[in-house]
């Protein structure tokens, strides 16, 4: 049988019977390198396979786009400067030339260079590891570039494939993911992504949006640039902290606190006066260089880390007094939530794991455990109305919603109303970090 098979695909001839490169060459002589888009008229396209970039690269040669630089693991080290002179915006004006416009380019061109002379990639294949998307991405993506937006195209499987194989569905679940998490504000892959601050910015104003994306973007350069020392700073011990110097802010103290229900940024001040910041505000107060030298941590730092810490708990135990009895009469955003929840109960492909999870999301709503939990889904809800999202990528944020709360899965009983002492102490907080500014 295999024999017959192999016997089989010899005699197709892909060189001149392939409707994919077909599509791929109508788009590059109408749309690709339209300056409207494009205005280098460069291109970056990416496969995973040197047999696809040996046979794009035949295709379109002598097809009048010029000169194609075509990358393997095998010819990289030899067209380094190459690639450098061409595509890289950060090399010096006289050193940067124009000899190629197109380059095709394995997964070897995907980390650790700059390619952001052009700002149109193109995904001719859709890699297992999603994440090599947004790495491909970057490489365009970059601080430097002119052009003002970055155009992603993207080759999906065909439908009968990706019926078997499901990796459109594999992407998007494992971008939507990123998107949660870091509060990705574009989509990558597919119009189907949800895109917004859903992760650690939520809190923030709209108007600080900017910032955040800044901060965020330095963040990934230096975890970039310094891997080993982005890796270290991962294993630092909980409650780690230092002394500044800051004449404007002494003897005032910045902290990070959290546990599975909230998280704090606070500012005591000289005087025990407690704010509450944003992300943004806290990270321009923690942002520093590298030689700054530490100083001794002021008289106050314990104890108005400790104020810090009463004044969470007291705001969490304000929470469980509140909530340990149940309003029969459900609010009207409750009842909006908890039907919501219902709808996704009658999805067919649910497994039973997944089930009892939004089963355990609704015993807590009705029973008011988590406030942020209601809000949460309903802003999932309200979500819909300006995208549209499948099911299945509804369901994976839906479920990455619930996954954030410490949920009683088992019990399959009635709510119980009474919140427990000893649920209030699984929850305590943990001092992440903190700074203390002196004169």
């Amino acid at each position: 049988i295999l024999k017959k098979l192999v016997d089989g695909w010899e005699r197709i001839d892909v060189e001149n019977n392939d409707p994919k490169i077909d599509e791929f060459i109508f788009k590059l002589e109408n749309e690709l390198l339209d300056t409207d888009i494009n205005p280098e008229k460069k291109l970056i396209i990416f496969s995973e396979s040197k047999d696809t970039v040996n046979h794009v690269t035949r295709q379109l040669n002598g097809k009048k786009f010029g000169k194609i630089l075509s990358i393997s693991a095998d010819n990289r080290n030899q067209f380094k400067d190459i690639i450098s002179e061409n595509f890289d915006a950060n090399i010096d004006l006289e050193k940067q030339k124009n000899e190629y416009q197109l380059l095709i380019s394995t997964e070897v061109l995907a980390e650790g260079i700059n390619l952001h002379r052009a700002n149109v990639v193109v995904n001719y294949d859709t890699p297992w590891n999603s994440t090599r998307l947004m790495q491909r991405i970057g490489r365009v993506n970059r601080i430097g570039t002119k052009a003002q937006k970055i155009f992603i195209y993207n080759f999906y499987p065909t439908a009968k494939v990706d019926d078997d194989i499901e990796l459109k569905k594999k992407a998007i679940m494992k971008l939507q993911a990123f998107h949660s998490a870091l509060g990705e504000d574009s989509q990558i892959y597919s119009p189907d992504e949800i895109v917004g601050t859903f992760g650690l910015f939520d809190k923030t104003i709209e108007e600080e949006k900017d910032e955040r994306l800044a901060y965020l973007m330095e963040l990934r350069r230096f975890k970039e640039k310094n891997p080993e020392y982005f890796r270290g700073i991962k294993k630092y011990p909980l409650r780690s902290r230092v002394g500044r110097k800051n004449s404007e802010l002494s003897n005032e103290t910045a902290c990070f606190i959290r546990n599975q229900r909230r998280d704090v940024f606070y500012k005591i001040q000289e005087d025990n006066n407690l704010t509450e910041l944003s992300f943004v505000e806290t990270a321009k107060l923690f942002k520093t260089t590298s030689d700054e030298p530490a100083v001794s941590l002021h008289a106050k730092h314990h104890d108005q880390i400790n104020l810090a810490v009463d004044d969470f708990n007291r705001k969490l135990q304000t929470e469980f007094t509140e909530n340990q009895a149940v309003d029969t009469h459900q609010s009207p955003l409750e009842k909006r939530a908890l039907a919501y929840l219902d709808a996704f109960l009658k999805f067919d492909f649910l497994d039973e794991e997944e089930i009892r999870r939004i089963k355990a999301a609704k015993r807590d709503i009705k029973a008011g455990k988590f406030q942020s939990l209601q809000r949460d889904v309903n802003r999932l809800k309200k979500s819909q109305k300006t995208m549209s999202v499948t099911p299945t990528v509804l369901t994976e944020k839906l479920l990455q919603i619930i996954n954030k709360y410490p949920l009683n899965i088992e019990d399959e009983d009635d709510i119980n109303p009474v919140v427990t002492v000893r649920y209030y102490e699984q929850i305590r907080p943990e001092i992440i970090l903190s700074e203390s500014f002196s004169e």
